[in-house]
């Protein structure tokens, strides 16, 4: 069974990208003639051309995050594995593929800027405020979830922490020696790789790594937003890019053991995964029926709005020339279904999801498929952690810049990146610290309070990125957007049912959860408004009405 979806995946997958690709560099006139804003604009700072492979890991690494791995885990175990499947097959390829490949060309021909930039110049300022304000508070929201779960995998296991760590110092000796000595790429690469991966295996040997890397949550928190903070402010080539760079070989390497795994592994299927689970219902009100709730479950697995503001944030700055845009932003997402397919697997060996989480069931699995190799499970399970800390870390400085670009971009560059930087790290701290009460009187922090609207705002970003690309391809391309807008609609009607059943199922509880009931309902009044104002925006194209 393993091997017939992982290869009917990766088929579909590969003809995906070779034809549907195809078709929007097409719809986008994409030319390697046309200067893109890292060409025009280069600041050695946030525009920086850049070689596709390292963008191409810098992109994946940071759209991924845990997203691939926790949401097909958990719809798996809800609805059964072939539903999961189809939606992150198909929605890789006709959904959050177009999404994030969209996202990147509209900033590429809008100087680098965000989607809500793209929104104000083709649906109007007001459009662009009320999703420049939805995407700040997700955007904070994602950091703050991401230093938790980064922060915990490093409490867990000091080896994790070690290699972490050691991947920000090899990073930023990286940016020096190419940017700044022109040292060569693969040789640079080679050394680095060589490094952490004998420090990943070893390290738990190590006496002083288990010694100067055990620390308490609070000591990582501290130092995880100091990283945060560098990563954001810092020259993009000496921390960030590199990092995610060389944290995408990692990726790659547990993608490798996955496909290997899965092709090679059907004899570790526990079978305790039902194929279709049963007595599934299949359309309602209700957190149990199958649409909408799958669909917000998985997220990056097949669209996330996460995708467009990494896409449209820091990628666009440093594309070199236009055709790179296609494997970067269309083929990254294509890759991340690949990675739900692989992690679906790692829950079918598990035979559930285990007490470390979906994280801890994916690292089990992998351990698993490490043991075809002749890797020892106990390693493999080591590894398949660092992997989910690449991922995790990736996101999370990837997320603080952005919020930064859009924090400036809203203020109209009144706030300066030092002090936007420290806003977004401020409302981070808030929600890990802050404690609140949940529906069972348990004390928890904010972040988990708020966490489970994510997935539906989540969403939501993907529909209205959606919808002020489909007005720029309308009103600035001259062409048809349907293939943009038929998402748009199945993403905005899936992701406000969602949040209606979010705030049904809170207020009918015992002990009703008012501030996510009140951010939920937040949430559907700034997306009706910013739905007004784009369909407004689209009626004017086609009555040739002048909105500007």
């Amino acid at each position: 069974m393993f091997t017939v979806m992982f290869l009917c995946s990766a088929v579909a997958l590969f003809l995906g990208y070779k034809f549907y690709g195809k078709f929007m560099e097409g719809v986008y006139g994409i030319n390697n003639g046309n200067a893109t804003p890292a060409e025009r604009l280069n600041d050695g700072i946030d525009y920086c051309p850049t070689h596709p492979a390292v963008l191409l890991g810098h992109h994946f690494s940071s759209i991924a995050g845990a997203g691939p791995i926790t949401g097909p885990i958990v719809a798996a175990s809800v609805f059964g594995w072939l539903p999961t499947l189809l939606w992150c097959i198909v929605g890789s390829i006709f959904l959050g593929g177009p999404h994030d490949y969209g996202a990147l060309v509209a900033s590429l021909r809008h100087d680098g800027h965000s989607v809500g930039v793209v929104i104000e110049r083709w649906i109007g300022r007001a459009g662009r405020t009320l999703f420049l304000c939805f995407t700040i508070l997700t955007l904070i929201l994602v950091v703050a979830v991401f230093l938790a779960l980064t922060t915990s995998t490093f409490v867990a296991d000091p080896v994790v922490a070690f290699v972490g760590c050691l991947y920000i110092l090899l990073a930023m000796i990286s940016g020096v020696l190419i940017y700044r000595f022109n040292a060569n790429l693969k040789i640079v690469t080679i050394i680095m790789l060589a490094i952490i991966g004998f420090c990943a295996v070893k390290g738990g040997e190590w006496p002083t790594v288990m010694a100067y890397f055990t620390h308490s949550a609070d000591q990582w928190n501290v130092f995880l937003s100091l990283y945060v903070l560098a990563a954001s402010v810092l020259p993009v080539w000496l921390l960030l890019q590199p990092r995610d760079y060389l944290a995408s070989y990692f990726l790659y390497f547990a993608v490798g053991i996955g496909a290997i795994g899965m092709i090679l592994g059907s004899s570790m299927n526990s079978g305790a995964i039902p194929m279709m689970a049963q007595n599934v219902k299949w359309f309602g009100l209700s957190k149990a029926h199958l649409w909408p709730m799958l669909f917000v479950m998985v997220a990056c697995g097949a669209i996330s709005g996460f995708h467009s503001l990494v896409g449209s944030g820091t990628t666009s700055k440093q594309i070199r020339h236009e055709r790179d845009a296609l494997p970067i932003g269309y083929g990254s997402m294509l890759l991340e279904g690949l990675v739900a397919c692989i992690s679906l697997g790692t829950l079918m060996v598990a035979g559930g999801i285990t007490a470390g989480g979906p994280t801890g069931t994916f690292a089990a699995g992998f351990g698993q498929f490490c043991s075809i190799l002749g890797i020892d499970p106990v390693l493999g399970t080591r590894l398949g952690a660092i992997a989910v800390n690449c991922f995790l870390l990736t996101s999370m400085d990837t997320a603080c810049r952005l919020g930064r670009y859009q924090i400036q971009e809203i203020t109209g560059n009144k706030v300066n990146k030092y002090v936007a930087t420290l806003l977004i790290i401020a409302g981070t701290l808030a929600l890990v610290y802050v404690k609140m009460t949940d529906a069972s009187g348990k004390i928890i922090p904010a972040w988990s309070i708020i966490w489970p609207v994510f997935g539906s705002a989540n969403q939501l970003v993907a529909a209205l990125a959606l919808l002020g690309i489909s007005v720029w391809i309308r009103r600035g391309l001259k062409k048809s957007a349907n293939f943009l807008l038929i998402p748009f609609w199945f993403m905005l009607a899936t992701s406000m049912t969602a949040l209606v059943i979010d705030i049904k199922t809170t207020l009918a509880s015992a002990n009703p959860n008012y501030v996510l009931s009140t951010i939920s309902a937040i949430l559907l009044v700034l997306a009706a408004l910013m739905c007004v104002e784009g369909l407004k925006a689209l009626n004017a194209e086609k009555k040739g009405i002048s909105i500007n």
